[in-house]
């Protein structure tokens, strides 16, 4: 954006007022009308947001911030917008979640120029997030080719290539991979968070899936703290709800939390609605550890005791009787 540009833009602003800790919905890949292959203007998406029961979500325009200065007067009492960009390289794509009104992230590098930490840098100096996106996409240009490292989360479960659901072989493949790597990650103490986004294009696309994040209030910084902390499980769409939690005496702590067990035995929970007779996964650092089925109407609590010495950390998939994911929680480390 020039100077004057800047000057009339009108930027959305970086809390809701009033809206306190809680969990809150929403996506953090956002695509107008601006991006290519975007037919949506920036007043239906924030429309569209509104009708599946967001609370916030992200624009990421290809390689600009045109859209930017579009939001002030599309965001509410009711809808936080964070602005970021998709950074689209010759060779994978990134997310940069809340970064500055107009700033824009350079993306004329691939993956041997040696470039990529200069542009995560950028993004972490303005207080932003680096997100991996769609690290198997089919197309050119699609797969991530660069390392991790930096990354502050990784995008495990895409929409914009599935048809009937938000599922597909290359989020399946995202998943596996992010899931290996979580046990090395957990050990050395410093994992990346799964999220997942509808990388909205066409209509009918916003909020499948979503990502649910706790924060402290309803404001950039706070759900991207809740991102970077892993407090966030992943839901197909607003139909689908979820608890999860681990229990060690009186101890209890929830999703992206440490379990402090001093040896006692360990009761992790998870509470679905919204998935008729789902199959529930318990998975640790021993890979799936234990499955059971949801009742038909789709609610139901599911109990799998464990302990420290057996288990490192704990995550829930929650799949639908097709083998499609409804939901994916991060892990509770113990």
């Amino acid at each position: 954006m020039t100077t004057a540009t800047l000057a009339e833009a009108e930027f959305p602003p970086r809390r809701v007022a009033g809206r306190g800790r809680g969990w809150y919905r929403g996506d953090c890949h956002v695509h107008s009308q601006r991006s290519h292959g975007g037919e949506l203007t920036p007043e239906q998406l924030a429309s569209a947001a509104r009708e599946v029961g967001l609370d916030f979500i992200a624009i990421t325009e290809h390689n600009t911030a045109d859209t930017h200065g579009a939001w002030g007067s599309l965001a509410g009492d009711d809808l936080l917008v964070v602005l970021g960009q998709e950074i689209v390289t010759d060779t994978g794509h990134w997310l940069a979640l809340g970064i500055e009104p107009g700033q824009v992230i350079d993306w004329r590098y691939n993956q041997r120029d040696g470039l990529i930490d200069q542009a995560l840098n950028h993004v972490h100096e303005a207080g932003g997030l680096c997100v991996v996106a769609h690290p198997h996409a089919p197309y050119p240009s699609g797969a991530f080719m660069y390392p991790f490292q930096g990354f502050d989360a990784v995008e495990v479960w895409n929409g914009l290539w599935s048809s009937d659901l938000p599922w597909n072989a290359d989020n399946e493949a995202a998943v596996a991979e992010w899931g290996r790597g979580l046990a090395a990650e957990v050990h050395h103490g410093r994992w990346r968070p799964a999220i997942g986004n509808s990388d909205v294009h066409l209509r009918g696309q916003i909020g499948t899936p979503q990502t649910v994040v706790l924060a402290e209030e309803l404001g950039i910084g706070a759900v991207l703290a809740g991102i970077r902390a892993g407090k966030t499980w992943i839901a197909e769409s607003g139909a689908v709800r979820l608890s999860f939690t681990a229990r060690a005496g009186d101890r209890s702590v929830g999703i992206g939390e440490q379990l402090d067990s001093d040896g006692a035995p360990i009761v992790a929970r998870v509470k679905v609605t919204g998935v008729p007779a789902g199959t529930v996964t318990f998975h640790t650092d021993r890979g799936a550890v234990h499955r059971d089925v949801l009742p038909q109407e789709g609610a139901g609590t599911i109990d799998w005791h464990t302990s420290a010495e057996e288990s490192m950390f704990v995550r829930v998939e929650v799949r639908h009787s097709t083998g499609h994911m409804a939901a994916m929680t991060n892990p509770i480390m113990i």
